[in-house]
C-alpha cells in the first residue's frame, strides 16, 4: 500500500509540473477592434505600438493595453480614408534605431511608390517622404513580375522587404537591399530570394508582414490566404498563419528560403477565423516565449489588434 501511495504522489507531482509547463507555453490572446481603417503595418517602440492603415491618413499610437493614445498626420487628405486608386498603400513598416519607416506596396505607380519616415523621439517635426520607383524597378528587372511589397524588416544593417504573390502569380519573394538611406541610389545593390514554391496554388499563402527578433535571430512572418488573382484587388478572406525562419541572418545570401515553423492562428484561437492578419511586431521576449502584437484589415473600414505569445520552440499548434 505504501508503494502505491508513493507512486500516486509522484504522479501527482508530475501532473503539476506538466500543467505548469503547458501554462507557460499557452498562447493567451487579447483582441480589440478599432474604429480605424485598414490596419496593415504595426511596430513597437519604447512602450508604444504604432499602427498604419493602407488607406489611412494618420498613424495611430496605442499603449500595450491596446488603448488609443494619439495619432500622427502622414497624408494630407480631407477624408478619413483615401480612395483606392490614389492611396499610398502603406503595407510595410520597420524601425531603424528611433526612426519609423513606412513603405508603399508599389502595386500601382506612381501612387504606391512612396516611403515615409519620422523620428519617433521628435514627433513635433514632420516626417519626410521619398520615392521608391528605382528600387521597385530593380525588383522587376531581377525577376519579380508583380511588385506588391507587404512587409519590411531591418536585419544586420540590411533592409529586407517581402513581396507577396497571388493566385495568378503564386510566388513570394524576399528583396534584400545593401543600403538603407540610398534606396534611390543607382549604385545600390539588391538581391532576390524566392520562397519555396507552394504545391497547392488553389489556396496560395501570401506573406503579408515581417518582423525580426534580434534576440533570437528569427524572422516572423504573417501569412494569409485570400481569393484574389492580382496585386491590386482584395478578395475573400481565408486563413491566417505565422511562419518563422530560424537563424535568418545567415540565410540572406541564399538561393531560396522556407519557413522552419508554421503556426495556424485559427488553431491557436478560434477568434482568428475570418481575420486577414497583415503584420506583427515583437513587444518583448523571455527565455521561452515571444510576445507579439498583430493587426488585421478585414476590408470593412475597421481594424482589429491582437496580442498573443508563442513559444520559441515547436509547440502543439504546429
Amino acid at each position: 500500500m505504501r508503494k502505491i501511495g508513493t507512486r500516486c504522489y509522484y504522479i501527482y507531482i508530475l501532473l503539476i509540473v506538466l500543467s505548469c509547463n503547458q501554462l507557460e507555453n499557452t498562447s493567451l490572446v487579447t483582441i480589440k477592434k478599432l474604429d480605424y481603417p485598414s490596419a496593415s503595418a504595426i511596430e513597437y517602440y519604447n512602450g508604444k505600438l504604432y499602427v498604419m492603415g493602407d488607406d489611412a491618413v494618420n498613424l495611430l499610437i496605442l499603449d500595450t493595453s491596446l488603448n488609443i493614445l494619439d495619432s500622427i498626420s502622414v497624408i494630407d487628405y480631407p477624408a478619413h480614408r483615401i480612395p483606392k486608386d490614389i492611396k499610398p498603400d502603406f503595407e510595410a513598416a520597420t524601425l531603424i534605431a528611433d526612426h519609423l519607416l513606412l513603405f508603399g506596396s508599389g502595386s500601382l505607380s506612381p501612387y504606391r511608390n512612396l516611403a515615409w519616415m519620422c523620428n519617433l523621439n521628435e514627433l513635433e517635426n514632420e516626417g519626410y517622404e521619398t520615392n521608391l520607383e528605382l528600387l521597385y524597378s530593380k525588383g522587376k528587372m531581377l525577376g519579380v513580375e508583380q511588385i506588391n511589397i507587404e512587409g519590411a524588416a531591418y536585419i544586420l544593417e540590411r533592409l529586407i522587404f517581402v513581396n507577396r504573390g497571388n493566385k495568378s502569380y503564386p510566388y513570394n519573394h524576399l528583396i534584400v537591399t545593401d543600403q538603407v538611406y540610398g534606396l534611390n541610389d543607382s549604385n545600390s545593390k539588391i538581391s532576390i530570394i524566392p520562397f519555396e514554391i507552394q504545391k497547392d496554388t488553389a489556396s496560395f499563402k501570401g506573406v503579408s508582414g515581417l518582423c525580426y527578433s534580434v534576440q533570437s535571430d528569427k524572422l516572423i512572418m504573417t501569412v494569409s490566404t485570400e481569393n484574389t488573382r492580382n496585386n491590386f484587388e482584395d478578395g475573400t478572406i481565408g486563413k491566417s498563419y505565422l511562419w518563422i525562419i530560424n537563424n535568418v541572418s545567415g540565410k540572406l545570401d541564399g538561393q531560396s528560403i522556407k519557413p522552419n515553423r508554421r503556426l495556424d492562428l485559427e488553431y491557436i484561437d478560434h477568434r482568428f477565423k475570418g481575420q486577414k492578419i497583415e503584420s506583427a511586431t515583437i513587444i518583448r521576449e523571455t527565455e521561452k516565449l515571444i510576445y507579439l502584437a498583430l493587426v488585421a484589415d478585414n476590408d470593412d473600414g475597421s481594424s482589429t489588434v491582437f496580442k498573443l505569445n508563442i513559444p520559441k520552440t515547436t509547440s502543439h499548434s504546429e
